[in-house]
């Protein structure tokens, strides 16, 4: 259906000078003025990225049960770029400006006292970077975020000259399997929070298909092989995006810990992934300009099994 070209052959927007000039323009006008340069940055890339277009008139047309129109596409691209200019504003002044609220903090603030450390598992909804808002009411609380730092080298490289603290938390998803697991253990014996996205796989990472919005979905098993391995307790995470100044931050229990035995391996990963799904999809329906995968999420993925695993690499 459409342009089925895997999500990571997808060129990054925007040339090196182009996001300089984005940044500073930003940075020394303030987000107001920022805000406004948005709107013909979002009808210039509506206008010369078809299969990214297509993508977003296949999703919406699940997601709100009719076919959208230009406006609606228009509206899913302008909460991207809303919500990519904010990272930057977040990054560098955190919450100052913004109006975050949080569900679920109690929660999260009780997992992390237990000292095990937490594994939160979120979705390419609204920005996770809001998730940096924990760090100002729970100091005590260390961040790690699983990032492939190869898909967006240019922004990556750009942001982290902002918040050089902030790149050294991340774990590079592009180093392999075994480097996440291992980096992502070490965090967790120091209590730490660590967090992924799972509603996206690699080119070559094994998926499983799972019902989302009415129709199988390919999605990773390697954010909950690395739940296996890590036995800590799993929250599920969704920093939406509410328009202007606004985010709502949801944390979820999920599992404490998850358990995939390996002579029910492809059952435990079918229940975990479908019940993922629902959350996500649950989310979708209640803001849904909020998604930003641009691809053909329904494309007919890798379905082998996952052959070594996380568990084995730790």
């Amino acid at each position: 259906m459409g342009d089925t070209t895997h999500w990571r052959e997808q060129r990054e927007g925007g040339g090196r000078f182009a996001l300089q000039l984005i940044l500073a323009l930003a940075l020394h006008g303030g987000r107001r003025f920022a805000r406004l340069l948005l709107y013909p940055i979002t009808l210039y890339y509506f206008l010369r990225r078809g299969a990214e277009r297509r993508a977003s008139r296949q999703y919406l047309a699940r997601a709100l049960g009719r076919p959208p129109g230009v406006w609606a596409m228009l509206r899913q691209f302008h909460g991207y770029a809303a919500t990519t200019l904010d990272r930057v504003f977040l990054l560098v002044r955190g919450e100052r400006g913004f109006h975050i609220e949080v569900e679920g903090l109690a929660e999260l603030e009780r997992r992390l006292d237990e000292g095990r450390g937490v594994l939160l598992i979120g979705s390419h909804q609204g920005s996770f970077e809001a998730l940096r808002a924990v760090s100002t009411r729970h100091p005590s609380a260390q961040l790690r975020v699983v990032l492939d730092k190869g898909k967006t080298p240019i922004m990556t490289e750009l942001l982290e000259a902002l918040a050089p603290d902030v790149g050294k938390a991340v774990i590079d998803a592009s180093r392999g399997g075994a480097h996440v697991v291992l980096a992502a253990a070490e965090a967790c014996r120091q209590g730490a929070m660590v967090a992924l996205l799972a509603d996206r796989a690699g080119e070559h990472e094994a998926q499983r298909s799972v019902d989302f919005l009415g129709a199988p979905a390919p999605l990773p098993v390697g954010p909950w092989l690395l739940a296996n391995a890590l036995q800590v307790p799993v929250l599920l995470c969704f920093g939406l995006y509410l328009g202007g100044n606004r985010y709502r931050l949801v944390f979820e229990p999920f599992a404490d810990p998850v358990a995939i035995p390996r002579d029910q391996r492809g059952p435990a990963l079918d229940m975990l992934l479908a019940r993922y799904a629902a959350r996500l999809e649950h989310y979708v329906r209640v803001v849904p300009y909020n998604w930003f995968n641009f691809h053909d999420f329904w494309a007919a993925g890798e379905s082998a099994d996952p052959g070594v695993t996380p568990n084995r690499a730790a």
